[in-house]
């Protein structure tokens, strides 16, 4: 154990000395271009480019260099900028590609990734990546990624995180043969968001996944605990010449679209033409204008089935493209929980109604070290459902302190009516910041008004939370508050008027050589809720262990202990919850197989008392693959209720299926049936993209209530076509 002891500060000294010293590589200016082919080995234009130095392991053992060599070299010109990555592998046959769909995840694939921080502001950045067939992979990272688990795949503001959504316009080409494989990236400079200027500084660097031995390295090492979008962290990219690469696009469309609803008596068929467009223009290499007009999301995947087994809002994440670029700038609050702006309430009704965008606009980006982002979006009436016209209107700016990973910020945010009442608005004011205490801990926080005619009292919601993580711990504690008062109206709250203090401490420890572990994550949780009347309305607290093998097996074994303050009947899908204080245990299992075998498991079970009943809840996802272009996943979600006034079955079944010709032409659908609602609903799309999100979309809907043997509701086929126009170089 003493050895053992000496090994464990070894590598934790090591790990403090690589963060203080990163790397650094000069950038290459070049007057001519390569061939985007992916073939690199005997280029002549990539021979030329001193290449870049080897890459250092995370996993599974950190520190060591990686087990197969990487070649990587960069250049650029004045409008495009290159990467090219040589990934040699001792074992070409063994090379692992899973999935050919854009924004597919890389992490069990062979792959290499880049993170690029335009602004060196150590926060924000732009995420590259492929695999060996070419993939493309991109996304936009806020605040280091640094996000919310509640919320899913699209996080940001200065409260951080992922967008997994943004497709930029570039190129990747690759190449397999005996010496392993190799890629090519032509990313064009208005594409991103830069300062322009002289001996310029970006923050830079690489990842390789490497399968055969669930691998990962990376340029700029990093401690346990982080990954590339630690942008802190990264290496820097010196010396680059910039101008101004000047971007003005317009993106125009049309649709048709037929509908047949068997609902009403006689069947009704629809046949309606849609046209619109959408506008670009790039102020200045890091300040960009977006216009819409007649907006349409016909071609976005629908929602994932839910089913509310609680008191308390379901989220549904954002999925259409014009609200996601740079959607992490106008994010404020505590994601999935105490969202200040939340772009679903633009369009759709709370019932899931579309509510048709007669256009809008939005400014955003950087001026120096401030983002600026402005948004102004106007939706029309409806009168069917009784809904007015309606403004939209945010402005948001927050000015980063790249040196101490800081930052402070304002918002304003507003709903108007625009109808014949004159008091049909909603306005809500906020500041929020974050404070870094060098590389290891963080506070961050949020202070928040809300103004509605008739409510004056109470219409404050705040966060201050602590956060620590380094050596291998992570420690969080905060406090959340909400008015009963306050009132986002276009924003998302999971619950109101609350109290909230929490806390989250996390070690990860690397045993040596015990049972092929590679990880192990002891760790506990607390959180909270009361009203402002004392009374507690939920207390959760989780004690857990993560179990993870080299061979990419991971268990979570947990115990929960709940209390549930109901403090008035409620009714729980058809059963009643009576007003009492119910307290209880329950075990929770999670079984994650190798995502990189073709057949794969994802599964978590939960078991105890609910309710002053007691409940067994599963969700499962098997997932699929046949070489890389037929990918399936059959998703079960199911849960059994036995409560006091009655029984409940809950269940949720789905099915995705996805074929991919090419990395731009794909089928994909998604069937999903709900038992509580008696829904059957089928969503199939075939894209012929473009680039982006620009293309030939054919997209199929049908929704089927009730019976699965009675005749099909309502049924959808759009044709959407979309073209890119690059006013510049006509």
């Amino acid at each position: 154990m003493l050895i053992f002891s000496f090994y464990v500060e070894a590598q934790e000294n090591r790990t403090q000395s690589q963060v203080t010293n990163r790397p650094a590589v000069q950038a290459k200016l070049s007057n001519a271009d390569p061939l985007i082919d992916g073939k690199i080995i005997g280029d002549s234009f990539w021979e030329s480019i001193e290449p870049i130095g080897d890459l250092t392991q995370i996993k599974p053992n950190i520190g060591a260099p990686a087990s197969e060599k990487t070649v990587i070299r960069i250049a650029y010109t004045d409008k495009m900028f290159y990467v090219s990555a040589i990934c040699y592998h001792t074992d070409p046959k063994a090379i692992v590609v899973s999935d050919s769909r854009r924004d597919a995840d890389l992490t069990d694939d062979d792959s290499f990734l880049f993170i690029l921080d335009t602004y060196n502001d150590t926060q924000n950045g732009f995420l590259f990546g492929t695999n060996a067939n070419g993939m493309e992979y991109d996304a936009q990272i806020d605040n280091e990624g640094k996000g919310s688990n509640n919320t899913n795949r699209q996080q940001g503001g200065v409260i951080g995180g992922i967008n997994l959504n943004w497709d930029a316009d570039w190129d990747v080409k690759t190449h397999i043969g005996d010496y392993g494989w190799s890629a090519e990236f032509a990313i064009p400079l208005r594409s991103l968001r830069f300062t322009a200027g002289e001996n310029l500084v970006w923050g830079i660097n690489f990842e390789r996944n490497i399968s055969k031995t669930t691998e990962t390295a990376y340029w700029a090492t990093i401690p346990i605990g982080f990954d590339l979008k630690r942008l802190s962290m990264a290496g820097k990219l010196n010396g680059l010449i910039l101008k101004n690469p000047g971007n003005f696009k317009i993106f125009p469309y049309a649709l048709t679209q037929v509908v047949n609803n068997k609902s009403i008596v006689p069947d009704k068929t629809d046949t309606n033409f849609e046209a619109g467009m959408d506008l670009k223009y790039s102020v200045t290499p890091s300040l960009t204008v977006d216009l819409t007009y007649n907006t349409d999301f016909a071609q976005v995947e629908v929602d994932d089935e839910q089913v509310n087994l609680d008191r308390f809002n379901l989220f549904f994440p954002e999925k259409r493209p014009f609200f996601l670029e740079n959607a992490g700038q106008f994010t404020v609050g505590s994601p999935g929980e105490v969202d200040l702006f939340f772009s679903r309430k633009i369009g759709i009704s709370d019932n899931g109604n579309i509510i048709p965008i007669t256009g809008g606009g939005r400014v955003s980006g950087k001026i120096g070290q401030t983002n600026v982002g402005l948004l102004s979006m106007f939706t029309d009436d409806v009168q069917s459902l009784g809904i007015d016209k309606n403004s939209y209107n945010m402005a948001r700016v927050n000015h980063d302190f790249p040196k101490n990973r800081s930052s402070i910020g304002a918002a304003f945010i507003n709903r108007t009516g625009l109808g014949e009442r004159n008091d049909d608005y909603n306005h809500v004011m906020a500041v929020d910041g974050k404070w870094g205490l060098g590389q290891k801990a963080q506070i961050t926080g949020f202070l928040a008004k809300s103004a509605t005619p008739g409510i004056t009292d109470s219409d404050h919601s705040y966060k201050l939370q602590f956060s620590y993580n380094w050596e291998r711990w992570e420690l969080r504690a905060a406090y959340t508050e909400l008015g009963e008062g306050f009132n986002p109206e276009v924003g998302f709250l999971q619950r109101s008027a609350f109290r909230k203090p929490e806390f989250f401490i996390q070690h990860r420890w690397r045993p040596d050589n015990v049972l092929n572990l590679l990880e192990l994550r002891p760790h506990i949780s607390y959180r909270q809720y009361a009203d402002f009347k004392g009374n507690l309305v939920t207390g959760y607290l989780h004690i857990d262990n993560h179990w993870v093998w080299k061979s990419g097996l991971e268990i979570h074994t947990g115990i929960n202990y709940t209390t549930e303050g109901v403090l008035q009947d409620f009714n729980l899908s058809g059963v009643l919850v009576s007003k009492s204080t119910y307290k209880h245990n329950e075990m929770q299992l999670v079984l994650m197989t190798n995502q990189n075998k073709a057949v794969s498991l994802n599964a978590r079970t939960i078991v105890g008392g609910y309710f002053g009943g007691d409940r067994i809840a599963t969700t499962a996802t098997v997932k699929a693959r046949v070489g890389d272009k037929l990918n399936s996943s059959v998703i079960v979600n199911h849960n059994i209720l036995n409560l006091p006034n009655g029984e409940l079955k809950a269940i949720i079944l789905g099915n995705r299926l996805a074929y991919s010709f090419t990395p731009r032409m794909f089928v994909q659908s998604l069937v999903q049936y709900n038992n509580r609602s008696r829904i059957t609903s089928v969503n199939a799309r075939f894209g012929w993209l473009q680039n982006a999100n620009n293309g030939l979309f054919v997209v199929v809907n049908i929704v089927k209530d009730k019976d699965l043997l009675d005749l099909l509701d309502t049924q959808s086929l759009t044709l959407k076509y979309t073209r890119s126009f690059d006013l510049l170089s006509l």
